[in-house]
């Protein structure tokens, strides 16, 4: 016999032996791939619209729904009053400060996405559209005012069912502003009160463009555009060096400021020594011929803060504001050809930031991160969240399709 080859076999033998053995233990250990069955599905569903548990009830129903038709689970699941007065506003609440914070008193920016997602409304009217939410006639509730949030914390902290109570009103007959000056949430008392208070009104720019473009000016960045508009508060030689105002203070204000200059009529009020965090302050406008005292215009004395840094700078006249993120590399987040690009004061201005292709995406990317409980992840992700921005602007900007196809994508995770 010969042993070499015999030892060759043993060996081959022993080595078959351990891949059938390594694979056997694969198969064993190697997670199941198990598929929910219709009622762990439709638990889901509930779960992540609803945010509290189902009862048994209905849970049989929603199974029975799923296993015929997902999106009728869905928006079943919405009917619960909690899709509006939890999930809604918790999704909202970061929106309406500076914080990002979620743990914030119910306020009429909450209350106006509420609202707009119960009753299907184009969605690209929170930036736009003369309208607020409120609770007409609650027992109990004071009034609406123009002055404090007490009538929003108590429909909250009285547990008011915001889905059957909540009621649309054209803003400009709460808050005395011209139709035509009133953006949806932009011009809300509880933005007003995070974004127009003191500095140069850019944080309302500025947050509007994180919270409903998803981008921040880092991303937005972009050196090439014309500095014609950047205001005189601006310095164009930081420590002494230019370089560094060519090389970054441009990349943002060459576009920031011709936007933001929309809210120049802009302002908010409150007494600074008695009510330091502005808690009963109010929304101004300075409407047709009215003058503000320092800058003998209707322009706020903010637009004119630290003038003398750079007086070669722009000297803000109206509340005219122009896109020149249109050219460049910003082009990317596809501005709205039927619009012009430029305008007088927030309502255009926030039609044309509403009406882009990155508002959409942006605000599909929200809803699925909130029902889903994770971003996009990865190619089937980003394909679904590409069905869903088409299926969102063919629905009319409901945000409420998206809710529901976001719950249906991840009910079986």
């Amino acid at each position: 016999m010969n042993l070499l080859a015999l030892g060759q076999g043993r060996r081959s033998n022993v080595a078959s032996r351990l891949i059938c053995v390594a694979l056997t233990c694969a198969v064993c250990f190697a997670a199941p791939s198990v598929v929910a069955d219709d009622r762990s599905q439709a638990k889901r569903i509930h779960d992540r619209l609803a945010g509290v548990p189902a009862t048994e009830a209905e849970l049989d129903t929603l199974a029975s729904q799923v296993a015929t038709d997902p999106m009728q689970a869905a928006f079943a699941a919405m009917e619960n009053p909690d899709f509006y007065n939890v999930t809604l506003k918790n999704f909202a609440a970061p929106w309406t400060n500076r914080d990002s914070d979620v743990f914030v008193a119910l306020n009429d920016y909450t209350a106006t996405i509420i609202g707009m997602v119960r009753d299907d409304r184009d969605f690209r009217g929170i930036l736009s559209d003369d309208i607020v939410y409120h609770g007409a006639g609650v027992a109990g509730v004071p009034a609406y005012s123009t002055t404090n949030n007490s009538h929003y914390e108590a429909l909250e902290t009285q547990g008011v069912n915001l889905k059957e109570n909540l009621t649309a009103t054209p803003q400009s007959s709460l808050n005395g502003l011209p139709a035509a000056a009133t953006a949806g949430v932009i011009t809300s008392r509880a933005a007003a009160k995070s974004f127009f208070i003191d500095g140069t009104n850019r944080a309302m720019f500025r947050f509007t463009l994180l919270n409903h473009m998803c981008n921040d000016m880092e991303q937005m960045q972009d050196s090439t555009r014309t500095p014609d508009r950047i205001r005189q508060d601006v310095s164009r030689s930081p420590g002494g060096d230019s370089r560094v105002f060519l090389n970054n203070c441009i990349g943002c204000h060459s576009g920031m400021d011709p936007m933001a200059q929309a809210f120049a009529y802009y302002d908010y009020s409150y007494d600074e020594e008695n009510d330091p965090e502005g808690d009963n302050g109010r929304i101004n406008y300075n409407g047709s011929g009215a003058q503000d005292p320092v800058t003998g215009s209707r322009v706020t004395e903010k637009y004119y803060n630290n003038e003398t840094t750079f007086p070669q700078g722009f000297r803000t006249p109206d509340e005219s504001w122009s896109n020149y993120w249109r050219a460049g590399p910003n082009a990317v987040h596809g501005w709205s050809s039927s619009l012009p690009g430029s305008g007088s004061g927030a309502k255009s201005m926030g039609q044309e930031m509403a009406n882009s292709q990155t508002f959409a995406q942006c605000q599909v990317e929200k809803v699925f991160k909130n029902v889903c409980v994770r971003p996009p992840a990865d190619g089937e992700d980003r394909n679904q969240i590409n069905t869903m921005v088409s299926s969102f602007q063919n629905s009319g900007y409901n945000l409420k399709q998206v809710f529901a196809e976001s719950a249906v994508y991840c009910m079986g995770e």
